[in-house]
């Protein structure tokens, strides 16, 4: 059946709107335009649906009969999780990766060097910095990253091949630093996966998927704290790509002053920056929620590191994401009733260099300070 719609705006009603969080950055911004609840009549009668992963997978789900109308958006694309399930946002970027090569080579633009001979940002609109990069170094932002317990055989050759580094454990589908832990011994891992021998892709039924990625050992600190980064980006359509990145963004600082010691391997304080986990730190604020404005951070970049180091990461942060994006672009199901709004975590190496951590289908939204709302 058709899922009915008001005229909206263009018909002179206000827009409908209906959600299946009570988020106040999400409702505050539907009633500030004048648009209105939906009602719990039970009718389809509303414009823009803010939902949950689940509702967005009921609505396209060809058993339902749903078929959204003319005038009906859906906050999800079907297959959103091809970029947001780290690891199949891993086993995208490396395909998309191999056909970039390809396609490099085929030119006669590809040198043995891997050298593409593209200037970095020229392709993105972006300042041109007159340097070269590879695809292999376009690419590489993402840490080398195993899934487990497929690649556990490959994981351990790597583990082997440099004993001596620390690795990150995460659940493929799990958010808000559930699940997360950090490992320099393969007999952690090995406790990890009950049941998982050595050399085997035998899974336990119970053992839930996870990703391992070497750990950035050398991150950016100010104040001496590790953070990361968390940009927001709206997706409106893949085919053609259009996203629109928010100036909105803001860093998120652990508690505790950063160190690699082996004996701070387990203090999340130390090494996740995810507020769901700081703000139960003896040493959270509550005032500005262990944030800075990206606006504040870049002030501080550019007065610690010079304007032109600070243009290139920001640069290199827009390649970054139009990469990922473009990484599943023929992926996604580009639904015209849906867009998408991302949460980009990256962090960034005292080098300077960005790197991907991962992309959030459903950012919380919460405002935990003043000035989130």
């Amino acid at each position: 059946r058709a899922m009915a719609s008001r005229q909206g705006s263009s018909g002179g009603e206000p827009l409908t709107w209906r959600s299946d969080f009570d988020k106040f950055v999400v409702t505050a911004n539907f009633e500030r335009r004048g648009w209105e609840r939906w009602g719990l009549a039970g009718d389809d009668d509303w414009n823009v649906y803010w939902a949950n992963v689940y509702t967005v997978k009921q609505i396209f789900n060809p058993e339902n009969g749903l078929r959204l109308g003319d005038r009906q958006m859906v906050n999800h694309f079907p297959n959103h999780y091809e970029l947001t399930r780290k690891d199949l946002m891993v086993k995208n970027l490396k395909r998309y990766r191999k056909e970039l090569e390809k396609e490099a080579l085929g030119s006669g633009a590809y040198d043995r060097g891997g050298s593409s001979g593209r200037t970095a940002g020229s392709a993105h609109g972006v300042s041109d910095i007159g340097r070269h990069f590879s695809v292999q170094e376009q690419l590489d932002f993402v840490p080398l990253t195993f899934s487990l317990p497929a690649d556990y055989s490959l994981f351990v050759e790597e583990f082997r091949r440099v004993p001596n580094s620390t690795w990150i454990m995460k659940p493929t589908g799990k958010a808000q630093g559930k699940g997360i832990f950090l490992v320099n011994k393969l007999a952690q891992v090995k406790k990890w996966g009950t049941g998982l021998m050595a050399g085997s892709t035998m899974r336990n039924p119970q053992q839930e998927a996870y990703i391992v990625s070497r750990y950035v050992n050398n991150p950016l600190l100010v104040g001496g704290k590790k953070f990361d980064l968390r940009i927001y980006v709206v997706v409106t359509s893949y085919r053609p790509l259009k996203a629109y990145i928010s100036r909105l963004g803001f860093a998120r600082f652990c508690n505790v002053k950063y160190s690699a010691e082996v004996g701070d391997i387990d203090n999340v304080y130390v090494h996740l920056t995810n507020v769901a986990i700081q703000k139960h730190g003896d040493d959270y604020n509550e005032n500005h929620g262990n944030k800075w404005s990206i606006a504040n951070l870049r002030l501080y970049l550019e007065g610690t590191r010079g304007r032109a180091a600070t243009d290139e990461l920001f640069a290199g942060i827009n390649d970054v994401m139009i990469h990922s994006l473009r990484s599943v672009q023929n992926v996604i199901i580009n639904d015209r009733h849906c867009f998408e709004l991302y949460g980009y975590d990256l962090l960034v190496d005292e080098n300077l260099k960005p790197w991907l951590i991962e992309v959030n289908a459903s950012p919380s939204l919460s405002a935990t300070t003043e000035a989130d709302r």
